[in-house]
């Protein structure tokens, strides 16, 4: 196998050659999802056959699906195969409402691992590697998904699953534990535990990690290469898209490839639902090119991020995506000002006397929005009163900076606030109006 792609001749396809076999598999795909009863409905109202798509561009001739269509069909509306056919479902947690149900075939399940030890090859983990998953297992993909892949790579696996750090860290020093899965917030959680039971990192095997599932910022990401003295990739991937596997940064940290032979990636203006130049910044909207059992056309991410100009030294040619900004529906408004989480967190992790954990709660405060900051002190910082008031108002006014109001500040001890072992709840939101 080439020491460099795990699949030389799709990763460093000529753009026209891999456009072409786009198009030829959003035909085959339309095909296939014309046999569910959602798209059925979908297809007669609009005309849609695979004959009317005669250029990618005509992608755009198809309905927008969203969360709230996948809903509507739960469980199996939206299933264009034969259900005797499928081998396993996933669905999300469904904690605010009617949970989002993908049916894979077995040929889904075979593409999807292949993706994910695609991924997985690209930055460099090989046969030879001990592979640990700190992922919840189950219904969550991030836990069989990287399972699989790692399978198909040849690795040896480690499926740890989520929690119990001290476990993890035994794991990691007794099995030689090469790279490890985990999302961010988790990451700088174990580091923290490495330092709380006195184990220098850099005494292990540890060398790659893999993180994903939250939005987290490039500063955080150096952050957590440093505790850990490692090298940090960014993965994104979705339950709807099957999980992990559907972008990977390479080596050059610089963007994550889309891997454009199974998805067709499009930006749009969350408002207007019209394309965005590449560039800029715009919701991303997926469709899969390689599923037999259940694709979707058109999906609606909700996640917002744009498409990086310009091609790869690394050589693939893969449309690559920025790390994602946020989630339009993440979004919150304070004094008519649109602020992501993420702004927040770009703020904090400069400053060394912080942690890594923080909680935002928006409150109505005598019929006016207000917006709380609470942030957790790391082990480095003083208890001298006047030294924490100046490190409090210094931080004030970056914060004022960076999202343009001045938001309340409360600086709290360590391990003081809720920690989470599944994706980090960052905002509270107790609005009256919200």
């Amino acid at each position: 196998m080439n020491s460099k792609y795990w699949e030389p001749e799709i990763e460093t396809m000529p753009r026209p050659q891999l456009q072409a076999f786009q198009l030829e598999r959003l035909r085959k795909t339309i095909a296939i999802a014309s046999q569910s009863p959602y798209y059925q409905k979908v297809f007669a109202t609009h005309g849609i056959t695979p004959e009317v798509i005669q250029t990618i561009d005509d992608v755009k001739k198809i309905p927008f699906t969203t969360k709230a269509d996948m809903r509507l069909c739960y469980p199996f509306g939206m299933v264009s195969g034969k259900l005797d056919e499928a081998v396993r479902l996933h669905s999300s947690s469904g904690t605010t409402g009617t949970p989002t149900v993908i049916v894979h075939s077995q040929h889904d399940l075979d593409s999807w691992a292949n993706l994910v030890a695609r991924c997985l090859y690209m930055v460099g983990v090989r046969r030879s590697d001990v592979f640990q998953n700190s992922s919840g297992y189950g219904m969550f993909t991030g836990g069989l998904g990287f399972q699989y892949g790692a399978e198909r790579l040849g690795a040896l696996t480690v499926p740890a699953a989520a929690g119990n750090s001290k476990r993890q860290i035994k794991f990691i020093q007794d099995f030689h534990t090469t790279t490890l899965h985990a999302i961010p917030s988790y990451a700088i959680r174990l580091a923290e535990v490495f330092q709380e039971e006195g184990i220098d990192p850099t005494t292990t095997s540890l060398r790659t990690l893999v993180i994903g599932a939250e939005p987290h910022t490039d500063e955080q990401r150096k952050k957590i290469e440093r505790m850990l003295d490692v090298r940090a990739y960014n993965s994104f991937g979705m339950s709807e898209m099957n999980g992990p596997g559907v972008a990977f940064e390479c080596t050059e940290q610089n963007g994550m490839h889309f891997w454009e032979d199974c998805y067709l990636v499009e930006i749009i203006d969350p408002e207007t639902g019209q394309h965005v130049p590449d560039g800029e910044i715009g919701e991303l909207v997926l469709t899969t090119l390689d599923r037999t059992m259940m694709p979707l056309l058109r999906y609606r991410t909700r996640d917002l991020t744009r498409i990086l100009p310009g091609s790869c030294p690394c050589g693939r040619t893969h449309l690559r995506i920025d790390r994602i900004k946020g989630r339009s529906d993440d979004m919150f408004i304070i004094k008519g000002v649109n602020i992501f989480p993420m702004q927040v967190e770009k703020t904090l992790v400069q400053f060394a006397e912080l942690g890594s954990n923080y909680l935002i709660t928006l409150e109505t405060v005598n019929n006016q929005d207000e917006m709380m900051v609470e942030v957790e002190l790391s082990e480095l910082s003083s208890d001298n009163y006047i030294e924490l008031e100046n490190l409090r108002r210094a931080i004030t006014r970056q914060l004022k900076d960076e999202i343009l109001v001045t938001p309340k500040l409360k600086l709290v001890k360590k391990g003081s606030l809720p920690q989470s072992e599944g994706k980090a709840v960052r905002v509270k939101d107790l609005r009256d109006n919200k």
